[in-house]
């Protein structure tokens, strides 16, 4: 199984991106689906993950302006990024749970800055 993500890009302080992330090969039901990033200098973190259910939770940081959604159809998982901030700048990479094993796709950059 791979991730491909995609979407990346740089953008102005208050614009927007939508990152993608598709599986494809032997895919097997998905469980969760999320979205990390790490900055430069900075830790790893969790951004979003979506459950199977639909259940969605962020890093506070990001509530309000970023949305995850899922289209099992598809094996793909979507992040919507509004009212970027330059402190949003990071490579953001997606994962997906799959039968208990935890696949990872490259990461995708964003760069917010004017």
């Amino acid at each position: 199984v791979q991730l491909q993500a995609s979407g990346g890009g740089l953008v102005q302080p208050g614009g927007s991106l939508r990152l993608s992330c598709a599986a494809s090969g032997s895919i097997f039901s998905i469980d969760s689906m999320g979205w990390y990033r790490q900055a430069p200098g900075k830790q790893h973190e969790l951004v979003a993950v979506i459950t199977s259910g639909g259940s969605t939770n962020y890093l506070d940081s990001v509530k309000g302006r970023f949305t995850i959604s899922r289209d099992n159809a598809k094996a793909t998982v979507y992040l919507q990024l509004n009212s970027l901030k330059p402190e949003d700048t990071a490579v953001y990479s997606c994962n997906m749970m799959m039968r208990g094993v935890m696949v990872w796709g490259q990461g995708t950059q964003v760069t917010v800055s004017s």
